[in-house]
């Protein structure tokens, strides 16, 4: 199975892009800027260089993490990997998975397919993640929704990508 890596670097710059957007005054800049306690002065420090690089990293590892959740054919290579002759293309296991890749390769390769992966890791895993956070650090639920819903948008969007693309 060949992988498109250049996909998923790019796929980490989505984070920085729809953060872009939906923290834009016009979309929920101003709410989020309300209710996070955030101040003028406590916006304008920081390394911004320092804070979108650490963004994009964190980024890419949520692509790699998410690529192996919406291509299914990635699972069966990492179950037959580690079996004798897979990794030089030769024997029963290498055999089975080509002919299966032959048959399946592009099965649910879609966006769509894709896209419903990724919400459902923002809804089952970022959102509580979020809440769970932000209930401790007493943030209301306007909080939490704004963060939650970002990203449920953006690993939508990087699942879709992923599968269609990678």
């Amino acid at each position: 199975m060949e992988v498109r890596f250049w996909i998923v670097l790019l796929t980490a710059l989505i984070p920085l892009i729809v953060g872009f957007i939906w923290y834009n005054d016009k979309v929920f800049g101003k709410t989020w800027f309300n209710v996070s306690g955030m101040t003028e002065e406590k916006m304008n420090s920081g390394n911004m260089l320092l804070i979108f690089g650490l963004t994009y990293f964190f980024g890419l590892m949520i692509s790699m993490a998410l690529f192996s959740f919406v291509i299914h054919q990635f699972s069966i290579s990492g179950l037959l990997a580690m079996q004798e002759g897979f990794g030089d293309q030769t024997g029963p296991h290498w055999q089975y998975f080509a002919d299966f890749m032959s048959k399946y390769g592009d099965l649910h390769r879609t966006f769509g397919h894709g896209a419903v992966h990724g919400a459902i890791a923002g809804i089952f895993f970022a959102l509580p993640l979020v809440a769970i956070n932000s209930l401790f650090e007493r943030k209301n639920w306007k909080y939490i929704l704004i963060h939650g819903g970002y990203w449920i948008v953006v690993l939508t969007l990087i699942g879709g990508v992923l599968c269609a693309f990678a």
